[in-house]
């Protein structure tokens, strides 16, 4: 599962950077997300709230955080613009979808393993999680008035 979330990452990637129609889509004047605040935040928090303070488990702890708030610039970006294509509205389904699923791993692992300590990780995703809840509802009326997909300004 982690190849293909790669491996689909990297694809996505690459349309936005070289596909020629992705990369006209995009709107500079839209896209004004302090993403350097939110980095720095995660790191900061990493430091103060980890498994251990070591080298390896700080910088697991700032990679879950980051992951948790990594949508936020895509989200504000979809806010700002209102309307959302039916592509990108997927992408952050099926990201959203993603997380759901590891919700539902965690649920399992602690009932059938011994000692399942991942609190941080479990804690970042049911963030993650919330933060995508709005988009969810949006879609989700979307879908089922089978109308195009417009988020609130």
């Amino acid at each position: 599962m982690k190849i293909v979330f790669i491996a689909s990452s990297l694809a996505i990637v690459w349309c936005m950077r070289r596909h020629p129609l992705v990369r006209r889509s995009y709107d500079k004047d839209l896209d004004t997300f302090r993403h350097q605040y939110v980095v720095l935040a995660c790191f900061v928090l990493a430091l103060i709230l980890n498994e251990k303070f070591t080298f390896q488990e700080v910088f697991w702890a700032f990679s879950i955080y980051l992951e948790a708030v990594a949508i936020l610039p895509q989200l504000v970006l979809l806010q700002r613009s209102g309307n959302v294509d039916n592509l990108t509205g997927q992408y952050v389904v099926f990201l959203g979808a993603y997380r759901g699923l590891y919700i539902i791993n965690w649920i399992y692992r602690y009932f059938t393993e011994d000692h399942f300590t991942r609190w941080i990780a479990c804690v970042s995703g049911l963030v993650q999680t919330a933060l995508y809840a709005d988009f969810f509802y949006y879609y989700y009326i979307s879908w089922k008035t089978n109308t195009k997909l417009k988020l609130p300004a």
